[in-house]
């Protein structure tokens, strides 16, 4: 990039969003933000970003327009629909999408973006909304290694950014990275309700675990709040959900068995049927609770 830091717009202010942009504020840049809800939208606002009357205006008065949206039709309008990022970019703007998608559906939208004459990257994200907040999200990257580069200071303020391979790769590593949090959520899940129905104070089976060799990210950042019944979404049931459908489409797409995918993809599947799709994934230790008829909660 110029030694002038680029004008970013930033299109999907959510969860992850929302502190990703405070981050990018903080760091010096000019935001231009948009997002379908308003008061999301006014907040980073109050913040010190200017608003864009849709993802289109956003694009055209930007160096470089990043997407942070829910699922794959959520970023095929915000790119191909009308009023979307392709009407109004400019040749030579860089996109960026982070969010959870297809690796097909990312493939899709950089070769339009590319028929536009605009670089684009795939970039989803890991860490959750402590990441997003700290600013030590894993950005795992697809896209071509000079708009890489030219990316890596824009990545900075939001995490630790790695080029995983051509379009497309970045998602297959997200969907990597999903398989193993929800079989860990599981994991963690079942222990955490045999421990306790057992007699054994649930707190005290996150502070031992967190010592030895079951120590993980997931204990670390849901262990306790589990134990607190802190379901509050830092991310919600429903997008792992659909992130565990995108796995096991890309298991048959590309031929591979994925048994245990299959089981969590079935526990968060009982979650969704009961009505729990907005709690945070760690929720689905409830399912396990409901089978052993027990619930999970630190002692007084």
């Amino acid at each position: 990039m110029d030694a002038v830091k680029p004008t970013i717009g930033f299109i999907g202010l959510g969860i992850m969003g929302r502190p990703m942009t405070r981050n990018l504020l903080k760091a010096g840049y000019t935001l231009r933000v948009y997002d379908i809800v308003p008061a999301a939208m006014e907040e980073i606002v109050q913040a010190g970003a200017l608003a864009g009357a849709s993802a289109a205006d956003v694009a055209a008065q930007a160096d470089v327009v990043i997407t942070m949206l829910p699922d794959s039709p959520d970023v095929e309008k915000a790119y191909l629909g009308p009023q979307g990022v392709l009407e109004g970019v400019r040749p030579g703007t860089v996109l960026v999408d982070m969010s959870t998608i297809a690796p097909t559906m990312a493939q899709k939208v950089a070769q339009a973006a590319a028929a536009k004459g605009c670089p684009m990257l795939d970039a989803p994200v890991s860490g959750g909304d402590v990441g997003a907040q700290k600013g030590t999200l894993s950005i795992m990257v697809g896209g071509d290694e000079e708009t890489f580069a030219r990316m890596e200071p824009i990545f900075a303020p939001m995490g630790k950014a790695v080029l995983c391979g051509e379009s497309g790769a970045g998602q297959v590593v997200k969907a990597c990275n999903q398989i193993l949090v929800a079989v860990t959520l599981v994991g963690m899940s079942e222990a955490l309700v045999l421990g306790s129905k057992a007699g054994v104070d649930p707190a005290k089976i996150v502070q031992v675990l967190s010592g030895g060799l079951a120590r993980c990210g997931v204990l670390e950042n849901r262990g306790k709040r589990v134990t607190e019944r802190d379901f509050a979404p830092g991310f919600r049931i429903r997008l792992h959900y659909k992130d565990l459908n995108i796995i096991r489409e890309a298991g048959r797409a590309y031929g591979v068995p994925l048994p245990a995918s299959a089981l969590a993809h079935e526990l968060f599947g009982a979650a969704m049927a009961a009505g729990r799709g907005e709690l945070d994934h760690s929720g689905v230790i409830t399912v396990l609770e409901d089978l052993a008829r027990t619930e999970v909660k630190k002692k007084s």
